[in-house]
């Protein structure tokens, strides 16, 4: 069996699947903003989703905190990780 790669990288990058991909990880990141740690709250407000389009086979999106305690504060609560197991999935 061989498999079309053209006819799948087209659908990994497709409207319909870019937007599914997206839903995805605004639902994560809502859930990480909720559940963060909040001194200052620059934290919490810095977690939003960059979305990496035109990639070989499909569009990626990302959750990140961007704020510069991110990495002490991810190490402390593991807040992203678990926003990501606890979203409930589609």
């Amino acid at each position: 069996m061989k498999f079309n790669n053209a006819f799948f990288e087209e659908l990994g990058n497709s409207a319909g699947v870019v937007d599914l991909v997206k839903q995805a990880a605004e639902d994560v990141a809502a859930t990480a903003r909720a559940t963060a740690p909040v001194d200052s709250g620059a934290y919490r407000d810095s977690i939003h989703v960059e979305v990496i389009p035109n990639r070989k086979t499909r569009t990626v999106a990302l959750v990140v905190a961007d704020d510069p305690k991110t990495m002490l504060i991810e190490s402390k609560t593991g807040n992203l990780a678990r926003a990501l197991k606890g979203t409930k999935k589609r």
